[in-house]
């Protein structure tokens, strides 16, 4: 009987890549695809995989208790790779019930499930580096105190601290990850790589926020995917895992890249007012996967980024399809 894997969010960016990722190396592994088709979600994410056989779809809204009682009745489930979460700082700052209610709420619903089960389904929580706060220099470690500077870092650390919490008080088999920002083909274009790249496409300017010196540790989402297949099988339960590159680079930076592949003049780039409370600089200590799990990552940020701007170059009927003309509007203006 083969194991069957629960990827919550796997319409959005990282979940999707994570589905093709255990479809095309596990053959032992189905996989039911939980989604409840929110703005961010994107069903020709997985046009390449939605007639495999091992791969099943479900809608479900994890903040709604009983939907996900029912997938739980109705579904043989035996791990869970959590990725479902609202994720975009900048919605979270304009209205933050969606995201308690999405990434607490609903991971405390599968949570819930995986007790009423007997503990024997293992969990992998994927968060995110944003629950430290900024770090002025050097490198947070999983043991550091968390500081998270925005409604939506905010909610991500709960849902981590209720894993953990749920792991001591009921034993539910959990571990977590913390990855740095990712990059990558598919990703949603309110996110800031991919709107840049739509943006120079078209020959309009490139918004950065405040001075554009903010720094965030880019890592391509094939070689996140990575990280957390090897956290789904060799981590060690109640245990944090952090994942990135630890080469922190400014937000200016990226956009002169992308405005040098693209052959945009650098006075495109656009300094506009900065969000409330925006984190100056993230970075992660890796040494504890790359230690214990063997991973590091494998694909430089300028490979990285020059296969992603030809895949937004190549993919007009993805982002065609994706975008909304409210979305259209946001990035294009």
């Amino acid at each position: 009987m083969k194991k069957r894997i629960l990827v919550t969010g796997g319409m959005g960016f990282i979940g999707s890549h994570y589905i093709r990722t255990l479809l095309a190396e596990e053959p032992e592994v189905e996989v039911v695809n939980a989604d409840a088709l929110k703005y961010a979600s994107n069903p020709l994410n997985v046009r390449d995989v939605e007639d495999h056989p091992r791969y099943h779809f479900r809608q479900v809204d994890l903040s709604r208790g009983d939907d996900v009682a029912e997938l739980f009745a109705e579904e043989r489930i035996d791990e869970i790779v959590h990725f479902a979460a609202e994720s975009h700082v900048d919605r979270s700052i304009q209205s933050s019930l969606p995201f308690l209610k999405s990434n607490i709420t609903g991971t405390y619903h599968l949570l819930e499930e995986v007790q009423k089960a007997g503990s024997t389904i293992r969990m992998v929580q994927v968060s995110t580096d944003e629950v430290y706060g900024s770090v002025d220099e050097g490198h947070t470690s999983e043991d550091t105190v968390l500081a998270p500077g925005n409604p939506y870092s905010a909610s991500k650390a709960g849902a981590d601290l209720f894993c953990l919490a749920y792991y001591k008080t009921h034993g539910v088999p959990v571990v977590i990850t913390r990855c740095t920002n990712n990059y990558g083909p598919n990703q949603h274009p309110e996110k800031l790589i991919p709107r840049l790249i739509l943006r120079a496409l078209k020959g309009r300017t490139l918004p950065l926020y405040g001075d554009g010196r903010q720094e965030r540790d880019w890592i391509h989402v094939r070689d996140h995917c990575r990280g957390v297949e090897l956290v789904r099988k060799k981590g060690e339960l109640g245990e944090i895992y952090h994942i990135g590159a630890e080469k922190p680079v400014a937000n200016l930076e990226i956009a002169k890249r992308i405005a040098a592949a693209l052959q945009q003049p650098l006075f495109h780039i656009q300094h506009v007012r900065d969000r409330p409370g925006h984190d100056r600089r993230y970075s992660l200590d890796t040494s504890k996967i790359r230690r214990e799990l063997g991973w590091e990552p494998v694909i430089p940020l300028d490979e990285g980024l020059t296969d992603t701007i030809r895949w937004y170059q190549q993919q007009t009927d993805w982002y065609d399809g994706f975008m909304t003309d409210e979305l259209k509007e946001r990035t294009e203006t």
